[in-house]
């Protein structure tokens, strides 16, 4: 049953409000400035009314990314977009640092840090104050603009199969098929036609490392990463924790990943992986396909988190009808899936590329996971309780993913197809983790040394490459193909150092699902209350919420991946 959503009624800013210019947005700042303080309510009032002034910002801000992501064609689109980054924010911005500098002046600021709430929103903005530097305005706007020709770039991109252009997420599906002829063909295709880019995204590249190694500079950084560190506002763990992973990840999580692809392996009678052969099903059957198209991948979702809790499919019937969601793949839609927090009137859009493949499904019950994270945050006092640290943000999703899997028989009325739905979701969490490991040493090593070459790039991804190699793939005569594979990781182009996030939610995730399969309900309500937090405790004690641990260890994560050997074993065919 879908929920009556209304928009909150603004108190402080006018339902009429058109934001087609600075100006029409310039007298909120000044407003909010000027303002005199005497006394704690009007602080509060302060607060809750740039609250509000931040939820219209950025949901005008989402709207414009979503269309734009949409169809990225559309030439008006990319430009209603651009003219925000370029034109509003770059104004907006020394308003924001000067309403930081008020909001700590008073001595009601340091009141309420006794409130956990406020006082993990206060550190935030003690951050934003210190990492404020006037000039990097207009390099942060140039970056925010140039970051988005990635999503152009990798828009455009289609093969064409049998008479036919399509995306690039409909050609990797064709990777499962049992003919090994197909498979690499397409493979080829698909390496030939992101050939085509490699000079232009590197070049891309470059040239945002550069300006965000000068934004770092600026702001009395030794480099961009420990910059980000500052800005992501990593307060719970430190970039040695980001090295134990790293570590972690080739000595616990390798081994276990050769034994699973050395089993296929030994199931194709091969000795060694061509790399189209690294999807495909061992037994010879084709793809799962759970779905016909996005209208039955929302019925049966929604199908899936009535058997979980009636309040999750609630959330995406409310969604559909209020048609914040865009779920089929086509020609021109940027690549990916996300889910976008909208603040003010706080029901989120999902968006992705479905193209009938059981990925498609767990993108799906992810993104399904943050939304249903949105509606649990939007009664908040602030928006900035709502915005989420990325490490809580996707343990709501990746549990999902995992949670939901019990109800997968909506997808497959075949006990075997189901059977293999699990373990592939399986084999994919965990084979994922190598790769999340090797992006994020990756833009370590990127950032550590911003004057790199190209070419000294390519050497040190095929380093890495092999680090976090199985060996168990033979790439001879495609080495070119391996060294330039960086470049289809949006991550690295539009939100540097957001990916090592995934890992860390997942381990929590995992250990989520493993208390789900000793109780069930105990489970879904500590998830739910973990979520209904939003921002207002620290990432420790959310996971702890959550009833899971937010650790780094060799011996944490050895334990997680015991657990899921034994799960694998379980569900093996």
């Amino acid at each position: 049953m879908s929920m009556e959503i209304n928009k909150p009624k603004r108190e402080f800013i006018s339902e009429n409000l058109k934001i087609d210019s600075w100006e029409s947005i310039k007298e909120y700042y000044q407003n909010l400035l000027a303002r005199k303080i005497s006394t704690s309510e009007e602080f509060e009032k302060w607060l809750i009314d740039r609250s509000e002034l931040d939820a219209v910002m950025e949901e005008n801000a989402a709207w414009r990314y979503i269309k734009m992501t949409i169809d990225t064609s559309n030439e008006e689109l990319t430009k209603d977009y651009t003219f925000f980054v370029s034109e509003i924010q770059p104004k907006a911005s020394p308003y924001e640092d000067l309403l930081n500098k008020k909001m700590v002046e008073y001595d009601f600021f340091e009141e309420l840090k006794s409130d956990q709430a406020y006082s993990i929103y206060f550190r935030s903005i003690a951050t934003s104050l210190a990492l404020y530097r006037e000039k990097n305005i207009p390099l942060e706007a140039e970056i925010n603009e140039k970051s988005q020709i990635f999503g152009a770039i990798s828009g455009a991109q289609t093969i064409e199969h049998l008479g036919e252009q399509i995306t690039m997420q409909k050609a990797s599906s064709l990777l499962k098929d049992p003919d090994g002829e197909l498979r690499k063909q397409i493979f080829l295709k698909i390496a030939t036609r992101r050939k085509d880019d490699i000079f232009e995204l590197d070049n891309l590249y470059s040239d945002l490392v550069a300006m965000r190694h000068e934004v770092a500079i600026n702001a009395g950084f030794k480099n961009y990463r420990d910059y980000m560190f500052q800005a992501l506002g990593r307060f719970d763990y430190t970039k040695e924790n980001c090295f134990e992973f790293h570590t972690t990840v080739k000595k616990s999580i390798i081994p276990l990943i050769k034994k699973i692809h050395q089993k296929r392996l030994d199931q194709l009678g091969i000795n060694k992986f061509k790399p189209w052969d690294t999807e495909v099903d061992p037994l010879g059957r084709g793809p799962l396909h759970p779905f016909t198209d996005g209208k039955d991948l929302l019925e049966k979702t929604q199908k899936v988190f009535q058997k979980m809790d009636p309040y999750f499919a609630d959330c995406l019937e409310t969604m559909d009808l209020m048609g914040y969601l865009d779920l089929d793949s086509k020609k021109g839609k940027a690549p990916g899936g996300y889910n976008y927090p909208l603040y003010e009137i706080g029901v989120p859009f999902i968006f992705m590329n479905a193209v009938g493949s059981q990925k498609d499904l767990v993108t799906m019950v992810h993104e399904g996971g943050h939304a249903i994270h949105s509606f649990l945050t939007r009664d908040l006092k602030l928006t900035g309780f709502k915005n989420l640290p990325s490490e809580v943000a996707e343990l709501a999703s990746m549990s999902m993913e995992l949670l939901s899997m019990k109800y997968w028989d909506v997808f497959y009325d075949n006990p075997v197809e189901l059977k293999r739905a699990i373990q592939d979701q399986l084999e994919s969490v965990i084979t994922i983790l190598p790769w999340i490991a090797q992006v994020d040493e990756f833009q370590h090593w990127v950032y550590e040394n911003p004057t790199h070459t190209i070419n000294e790039r390519k050497i040190k991804w095929v380093q890495l490459s092999e680090a976090y190699s199985t060996g168990l793939v033979d790439w001879e005569e495609y080495e070119d193909i391996r060294t330039y594979s960086w470049q289809k990781q949006m991550h690295l182009f539009e939100v540097p150092f957001y990916y090592i996030e995934y890992g860390i939610a997942q381990l929590g995730a995992l250990s989520l699902w493993k208390n789900s399969i000793d109780n069930e309900e105990n489970a879904l309500n500590s998830y739910k209350n973990a979520l209904k937090l939003g921002y207002t405790q620290s990432i420790p004690n959310i996971y702890k919420t959550a009833g899971v641990s937010f650790d780094f260890s060799e011996t944490y994560i050895s334990s997680v991946m015991d657990f899921v050997s034994k799960e694998l074993e379980i569900n093996a065919l």
